[in-house]
């Protein structure tokens, strides 16, 4: 019986030790070590991430176009109701006293009361020679509606613009803006630039030239009311 006691006895005894050891451990753990903050826990820093830049580009502030912006891409004024623009449309046109080849003088204020048609153009310019024989279909067939079309020549001596005129047949009056003072009041910075005037004398559509004659009806349309104005 003595071996098996004696086993025993060192078995609880090891037991003892164990517990004691474990005991001094835990006493000797620094307490900052128990209340180590979890990474979910720490902070963020002060200053704001620096954000990386889009690959997308942010769209640019959405701009209506006036009607002038629209004539550049198209030819014709979009909407005769739209802000003046290039064309001074909706609003009094210009001022516009200039002499006339032949003699004599065209007054834009005399002719108050009628439809006018006013082409500031230019012997080099291709589209005039095309829209030229246009005009002189559309004068015309409408001046039994009292429309008056008028082409102002810019900075071009009398001599050269009324051999231009001649060879193309023009039968409207063609006007001499020497200086460039009247296309410069009226922008017409391109040449050819037409304007479509009510008879009270307010601009009702424009457009570049290098136009063909249904644009041609549609500004006629704006100023002849009542009128079916055909290209």
């Amino acid at each position: 019986m003595r071996g098996p006691l004696s086993v025993l006895a060192g078995l609880v005894l090891g037991a003892v030790v164990a517990a004691l050891l474990l005991a001094a451990m835990v006493a000797f753990v620094p307490e900052a070590d128990l209340s180590t903050p979890s990474p979910v826990a720490i902070a963020t820093p002060a200053t704001a991430p620096t954000s990386e830049p889009s690959s997308t580009p942010s769209p640019a502030p959405s701009v209506q176009p006036s009607p002038s912006v629209a004539s550049a891409a198209t030819g014709v004024a979009s909407s005769p109701s739209g802000s003046p623009g290039l064309f001074h449309i909706g609003e009094p046109a210009p001022a516009l006293s200039v002499p006339q080849v032949g003699g004599g003088t065209i007054e834009l204020a005399n002719l108050k009361g009628q439809p006018v048609w006013v082409d500031f153009v230019a012997t080099a310019c291709p589209s005039c020679q095309v829209e030229f024989p246009l005009m002189n279909d559309f004068a015309n067939r409408y001046a039994k509606n009292g429309l008056v079309v008028i082409a102002v020549d810019v900075r071009e001596d009398e001599g050269a613009v009324s051999t231009f005129a001649e060879g193309l047949g023009a039968t409207f009056p063609i006007a001499l803006d020497a200086d460039g003072s009247a296309a410069t009041a009226w922008n017409a910075v391109n040449l050819p630039v037409h304007f479509w005037i009510d008879k009270d004398g307010i601009v009702r559509d424009g457009a570049l030239g290098g136009i063909g004659a249904d644009v041609m009806a549609r500004g006629l349309q704006t100023i002849l009311p009542g009128v079916t104005v055909t290209p």
